[in-house]
């Protein structure tokens, strides 16, 4: 284990939207102090049992939202992990926040302590959808909070967008996309709207109160955005992602997700969060108080496990060559190289996978190209039809 990620989870939020399905609790806000302490607690036990030549090189915020901790309870988090971790020259550092719960003076704040990525969550920008949504922002929450950050030193900053949304027009969504591009971000995560079971707006679907999603006009949204966003200089690197250049021309990727995309190692700390490390997979338990008092009460545990570890899943090596497939191919432009794959698994792709590779190539899905294999243009629509390929 050379360099791995570290995603921190703040479950908290002031209300948990209608399509939600993330670990996220409302109106449990007088938790956070205690739930900071635990996380800082857990942060301990796991870099106790730290490989000696690990490096940190991203750190996630991730919730629910991050952006309701105070900025002395980010301090304390930030601290802890530093005390803790050999972070990388100039790492990555993301903290996912709510247009609705910034101000200028938090989110000069976020800059002054390190924090160097922001990532809000604006979803849309028609009243309608966020109605629908249930979000707590307009959209003029969205612009104050891209100036605030702007002015804060933010140089990497992301928007979140969905698409595919009960009675959203192609036209709606197509001003949502035009009025993000006008707030000149540097990265875009675009997501189709997936009905998780047990949320609000599948139950809603179910009983006919919301129209269900037409497959053929988010299909057209998705494609139409593509175009669009390539015209404006971004760059797809991922299925759901697209990022700018830098001035020195680096791809503002986010190096956080493309640990995940990888399949590389790193370390999921918080209620809920899910990790891989040390060729396990880790799962750590949901509820606030829960993990609270099984950090404050419990005792070391060999590494990667830490007193929140509720389970703990060995991955065997076909296991993880599949899930380096299924995330790999994810990344539209790299995809994944045959080579690299040789390195890791001492076996070519074809070799590995001949079946699956013939039927997918076979139907247009996956190509060869310079070494490396990646979804088509035909594949990137149907990427669910490959990935399951490979699970």
């Amino acid at each position: 284990m050379d360099v791995l990620s570290l995603y921190l989870h703040i479950p908290f939020c002031r209300h948990r939207c209608a399509y939600c399905d993330f670990n996220t609790y409302a109106g449990m806000e007088n938790l956070i102090a205690d739930y900071v302490t635990a996380l800082i607690a857990e942060l301990g036990c796991a870099a106790a049992g730290l490989p000696p030549n690990a490096r940190v090189h991203t750190l996630f915020l991730g919730g629910g939202t991050p952006s309701l901790l105070p900025l002395s309870e980010v301090s304390r988090l930030l601290s802890a992990v530093r005390d803790g971790f050999p972070l990388t020259s100039g790492a990555e550092i993301t903290l996912e926040a709510n247009p609705g719960t910034l101000s200028r003076e938090y989110l000069r704040g976020l800059r002054s302590l390190g924090v160097n990525r922001l990532s809000l969550g604006m979803q849309s920008a028609s009243p309608e959808d966020l109605r629908i949504l249930e979000r707590g922002h307009d959209f003029f929450d969205v612009v104050q909070a891209v100036k605030w950050a702007r002015q804060a030193g933010f140089g990497n900053l992301n928007l979140d967008l969905i698409f595919g949304l009960p009675y959203q027009s192609l036209a709606s969504w197509q001003r949502t996309l035009e009025l993000a591009l006008d707030l000149r971000p540097d990265h875009l995560s675009l997501y189709h709207l997936t009905l998780e079971h047990g949320t609000p707006m599948n139950s809603w679907v179910q009983r006919g109160l919301l129209p269900a999603a037409d497959s053929d006009l988010a299909a057209e949204m998705y494609e139409w955005a593509m175009a669009r966003l390539e015209k404006a200089g971004f760059e797809q690197y991922e299925i759901s992602n697209w990022a700018r250049r830098s001035a020195d021309g680096r791809l503002l990727a986010c190096q956080h997700n493309l640990q995940y995309w990888h399949n590389l190692p790193y370390l999921g700390l918080g209620a809920g969060a899910h990790g891989f490390a040390a060729g396990c997979r880790t799962v750590n338990v949901r509820g606030p108080q829960a993990y609270i008092n099984r950090c404050r009460n419990g005792a070391a545990r060999p590494f990667p496990r830490t007193p929140a570890t509720v389970h703990l899943t060995p991955i065997d090596r076909a296991t993880e060559m599949a899930e380096t497939m299924m995330m790999g191919l994810r990344l539209v432009q790299e995809g994944v190289p045959d080579r690299a794959f040789r390195q890791r698994f001492g076996v070519s792709i074809e070799a590995a996978f001949p079946q699956e590779i013939h039927e997918l190539r076979t139907q247009g899905l996956v190509e060869w190209s310079q070494g490396r294999l990646r979804l088509t243009a035909r594949g990137k629509m149907f990427g669910n039809r490959v990935f399951m390929r490979f699970v």
